[in-house]
């Protein structure tokens, strides 16, 4: 695994390079030894898979505060999708930029969004699947999110937004004094 530092300190991208025979293919998705240290004391406790079947769809942006903040770690299984994490972390250099790169079950990366980053996506080809693995379970006293199409981050979406869910639509622009979350 190849594991690449982006602009948002913390965020992420990890490579794999899977092996291909006239069988079929091999790719390991998730290596305790080679992320150490990314993941470091934390460990993952729950695995989520998403389908999303229409192209433009936007999901999110998530995040869970404290004491159930979260790393998440985010693979393409099938299918191509825009992801992005936005930095809400107070006190951060980076506070509210964001960083999306293009997952693909082609492309074999896959996107860390450590805790105090809201993530999202947007899909680029129908049917795409996701597979997330958390270091904290859902807690839906703890969930939080930011409006994708709030000025003050100015996602630069590839395709018009489309299909969000009526939780997605009513998180509320960022406040002008909001100062970030606790990581």
């Amino acid at each position: 695994m190849k594991i690449a530092q982006t602009a948002l300190a913390g965020v992420l991208v990890v490579e794999t390079t899977p092996f291909a025979d006239h069988r079929g293919a091999f790719a390991c998705l998730y290596d305790a030894h080679d992320l150490a240290p990314v993941i470091g004391a934390r460990r993952i406790v729950q695995i989520n898979h998403s389908r999303t079947a229409a192209v433009g769809t936007v999901r999110g942006m998530h995040f869970q505060n404290p004491p159930h903040a979260e790393m998440k770690l985010v693979r393409c299984l099938k299918g191509r999708v825009w992801d992005v994490a936005v930095d809400l972390r107070a006190g951060s250099p980076t506070f509210l930029r964001w960083h999306a790169e293009v997952l693909a079950a082609d492309n074999a990366r896959m996107l860390v969004v450590p805790e105090g980053c809201a993530h999202g996506f947007q899909v680029l080809e129908p049917e795409s699947e996701l597979l997330y693995l958390h270091t904290a379970n859902y807690a839906p006293e703890a969930e939080g999110g930011v409006f994708c199409e709030d000025p003050r981050l100015g996602i630069a979406w590839p395709l018009p937004v489309e299909g969000l869910s009526r939780r997605d639509l009513s998180f509320a622009p960022i406040a002008t004094n909001f100062t970030g979350t606790a990581a």
